[in-house]
């Protein structure tokens, strides 16, 4: 069974069932039996990992494993430098602290999709675009960093995870690779 590459949707929810029927996996994965090697938000959109290889979804998952995953998010602010580096120091969060594994002020991302729904725009509020990894990945963790810093997140969009990265991939969008290759990638 593949590795599935998922650019999950705004709005989409990581697991395969809800019961007040709003979208889920299930609306774009083509293949049984796999499950998501990690979460996002609801409100997050980009890579999401799905196999049904548990080793492969512990790998990927475990906190030991320290697997970088990769954002941009437009943050409401001009992001500074000393943002950016309180970032890498580290923020303290209600269950605890938390750090980024790196932090940089980007150029708005050519050819981004349309987000459905639409970020609110407020002409009197600039925003900017960051790109920020870490290797945890605990419940809104991105978006509590920012938040505490100043920068509170308007998008989010995961790019890659570990080896494997969104790409051209648009938003409903999967490809796949094997186990096998998926296991020479991550040694």
């Amino acid at each position: 069974m593949p590795l599935v590459l998922l650019n999950k949707p705004c709005g989409v929810l990581s697991q395969f069932r809800d019961d007040t029927g709003r979208p889920t996996l299930a609306d774009f994965a083509t293949h049984e039996n796999v499950y998501p090697a990690g979460r996002l938000d609801r409100d997050s959109e980009g890579l999401l990992l799905l196999t049904d290889d548990g080793r492969l979804q512990a790998r990927i998952t475990e906190p030991k494993s320290k697997t970088i995953k990769s954002y941009r998010a437009q943050v409401e602010g001009r992001a500074t430098d000393a943002q950016l580096a309180e970032l890498i120091d580290g923020v303290t969060l209600k269950d605890g602290p938390a750090r980024a594994v790196s932090a940089s002020l980007i150029e708005s991302p050519e050819n981004l999709w349309e987000r459905d729904p639409p970020i609110r725009y407020r002409a009197s509020i600039p925003d900017s675009w960051i790109e920020i990894s870490i290797s945890e990945g605990r419940n809104r963790q991105v978006r509590r960093m920012t938040a505490a810093v100043g920068l509170p997140t308007l998008r989010l969009i995961r790019i890659a995870v570990g080896p494997w990265s969104l790409d051209e991939l648009q938003p409903g969008e999967s490809r796949e690779i094997s186990n096998r290759e998926a296991w020479t990638q991550l040694a």
